[in-house]
């Protein structure tokens, strides 16, 4: 994935200036799923003018400029979107401690654990508050798409959490634990 696609995601919701594009990253959206820094922002936004992907359609104070998206971006984001997931590339920080555990001494590798399914635990009490803010009624739009991707969020920490509970029980079992 690149910052593109998620540019051309969130102007596909809605015509968004580069603050606002920039604030959103700084929400949840940068939280837990693509952090961009407005010093990214901007450029990106000028190659995807470049390209056709979006167009200026407003200015404002400041040179403040609203980018709405294209149907050539459209297109894009609509390809991208339905083409699987490239999985080559992986840079996952907890899943490479999972991967290092055997460097622990059993003991650590608990403490290790327990701290996982902790964090797990918070960051699904933290999505179950942020999900209830949202109207479960409307799962379509901005708020719905929240909803959607708040549940999908907390069911991926709550899975998280049963392997860890998972493997420390596995580990309490061994004689070296």
């Amino acid at each position: 994935m690149s910052l593109t696609q998620a540019l051309l995601g969130l102007l596909a919701l809605e015509p968004a200036s580069g603050y606002e594009l920039s604030k959103e990253f700084e929400r949840d959206l940068g939280r837990y799923a693509w952090y961009a820094s407005h010093t990214s922002i901007y450029p990106e936004l000028i190659r995807m003018t470049g390209r056709g992907l979006v167009e200026v359609t407003g200015e404002g104070a400041r040179r403040s400029r609203t980018y709405e998206v294209t149907d050539k971006g459209r297109e894009e984001l609509r390809k991208w979107l339905l083409s699987p997931p490239d999985l080559g590339r992986v840079r996952n920080e907890q899943v490479l401690r999972m991967f290092l555990l055997d460097a622990l001494e059993p003991a650590d590798a608990l403490i290790l654990l327990r701290r996982f399914a902790e964090g797990m635990e918070q960051g699904a009490a933290t999505l179950a508050e942020l999900r209830v803010r949202h109207d479960e009624k409307a799962p379509t739009g901005r708020d719905g798409l929240g909803v959607l991707a708040a549940e999908y969020g907390l069911r991926q920490y709550e899975a998280m959490r049963g392997w860890a509970l998972w493997a420390i029980e596995r580990l309490e079992r061994t004689p070296e634990a």
